[in-house]
């Protein structure tokens, strides 16, 4: 009986383990991979001239992995549309170094489009650069014409950045999620990002999804805020989608209202956006909590659908209700001026938030809140006790040391003004209204922010200064871009 119950046990397929250090040799292993594969890059520069296909279908025990053999060794250049087209589930892409040379901006659009039925992606402890949108994310319909969405997918300790103002007509965000419920980034450096005469945006979850969360990320539109361009940090609703492309009903005459529900944002550092930090359209039943959010124009909650709540945010401008939004203000701390930021800190404005004077007044100034565990650096608030206001618990001293440079090299010129447009996409006419942005901001270039050990373990690389893809086919393959 021992010996038949021991054949009778379930096999499952033996993982492979595929190294590559050719793009032809990747190619064939992406177009070949099976659940539990492991596809491991050497290291190496990889010109990649298309895109690469990921269709195979991992599961949540046997996830189809992509890898560098050596962090960020391997560099990935992408001279093509779109980069990693993933539209199997469960794929797991980690430590690569990832950029757009296209001579054209309109010819990078992205690193990733994960799209379809691809739940369960995974993006972590990469490097990525010089793409319209380093991520994007939306539903699209399978063989039956019924859409399909890529719903609880994880962005974890990754740099996203772009080394000039993008000059393309198509949206420039970062990480831009259309659709999926329960998509989780955090850990994130998003920095020096901009759209020549227009919008863009650090993040954004929109299009009808649902329990999205932002934590622990640090967006820094840009190191020297120069005049022109409108740069947004985190929003839920963004410039607002389509209704056709709209979950869940995906019918043009069905409003994409909310846009977004039941997100969360939560100890985020956020510095020199032109326009506000956090931006929410139709997003309902929000949660703003414990963010710190230093030279851009406050908090936006927009539009009657928007609902919910801010508590325990220090920031240089004020939280608002716009258009019939609505939230129930706890304790934030408003119009903290530029003067008092660098008293506090060694030099804000770029980034390091290592104490630099007394912060008394935030330590223990807002109640605890239960859907806020930890702090910016992951280190645990206090127990039984008030929290000290923004995205640093300051009872527990400085998370890390801040030094040497920034790893970004952008340089964010371009030509727009601050006035505000009609939207990159969307039906509501987009974020800014005429004159809701400074203009040019109050930043200053180097330094870095204050690091932490949550980020540290996958940002070292950046951080140093914290502790530091025709295009008319493109178009018909993201209908929910916005124009």
């Amino acid at each position: 009986m021992t010996f038949l119950a021991l054949i009778l046990l379930p096999l499952h397929a033996v993982a492979a383990v595929k190294n590559v250090s050719t793009v032809a040799q990747l190619q064939s292993a992406l177009a070949s991979a099976k659940a539990g594969d492991d596809i491991v890059l050497a290291d190496g520069t990889y010109a990649v001239n298309a895109n690469l296909s990921c269709a195979a279908e991992g599961t949540v025990s046997q996830p189809i992995t992509v890898r560098a053999a050596n962090r960020h060794a391997a560099r990935i250049q992408f001279n093509a549309l779109e980069g990693f087209k993933v539209s199997g589930r469960y794929w797991s892409f980690d430590g690569l170094t990832i950029e757009g040379v296209c001579p054209q901006d309109p010819n990078c659009e992205h690193a990733f489009h994960v799209t379809g039925h691809a739940e369960g992606f995974v993006l972590r402890n990469s490097r990525i650069r010089d793409f319209n949108a380093q991520l994007k994310v939306n539903a699209s319909p399978n063989g039956s014409g019924v859409y399909e969405m890529p719903h609880r997918g994880l962005v974890e300790h990754n740099e996203f950045y772009d080394t000039h103002a993008r000059s393309t007509s198509g949206p420039v965000t970062k990480i831009n999620i259309d659709t999926g419920d329960d998509w989780v980034v955090r850990d994130n450096d998003v920095h020096d990002f901009s759209k020549v005469g227009g919008i863009s945006y650090g993040a954004f979850m929109k299009s009808g999804g649902k329990r999205g969360v932002f934590e622990r990320n640090r967006i820094l539109c840009v190191k020297d805020s120069p005049s022109g361009d409108t740069r947004i940090g985190l929003s839920f609703g963004g410039g607002g989608t389509g209704n056709a492309f709209c979950a869940p009903a995906f019918d043009a005459i069905v409003p994409c209202d909310p846009e977004h529900t039941d997100g969360v944002i939560r100890n985020n550092v956020i510095i020199n956006c032109s326009d506000v930090g956090i931006y929410l359209n139709k997003a309902a039943n929000t949660k703003v909590l414990f963010n710190t959010l230093i030279s851009t124009t406050g908090v936006d909650f927009r539009f009657a659908s928007t609902t919910g709540e801010a508590h325990g945010n220090v920031l240089s401008s004020v939280i608002r209700a716009r258009d019939s939004g609505s939230f129930a203000a706890g304790t934030n701390l408003m119009n903290v001026a530029t003067g008092t930021w660098t008293t506090w800190y060694q030099a804000p404005l770029s980034g390091d938030l290592r104490l630099k004077g007394s912060v008394s007044q935030l330590l223990g100034a807002a109640a605890a809140q239960a859907t806020v565990t930890d702090d910016f650096c992951a280190r645990p608030r206090p127990s039984g006790g008030a929290y000290t206001l923004g995205a640093l618990e300051h009872s527990l001293g400085d998370c890390g040391v801040g030094t040497g440079a920034d790893a970004g090299t952008a340089s964010d010129g371009g030509t727009g003004t601050d006035a505000g447009e009609p939207s990159d996409a969307g039906i509501d006419g987009g974020h800014p209204l005429p004159g809701t942005g400074d203009g040019n901001g109050q930043g200053s270039s180097g330094g870095g922010c204050n690091a932490s050990p949550g980020l540290t373990a996958g940002l070292l690389f950046i951080l140093l200064p914290l502790s530091a893809a025709s295009r008319r086919r493109w178009r018909r393959a993201h209908p929910t871009a916005e124009r």
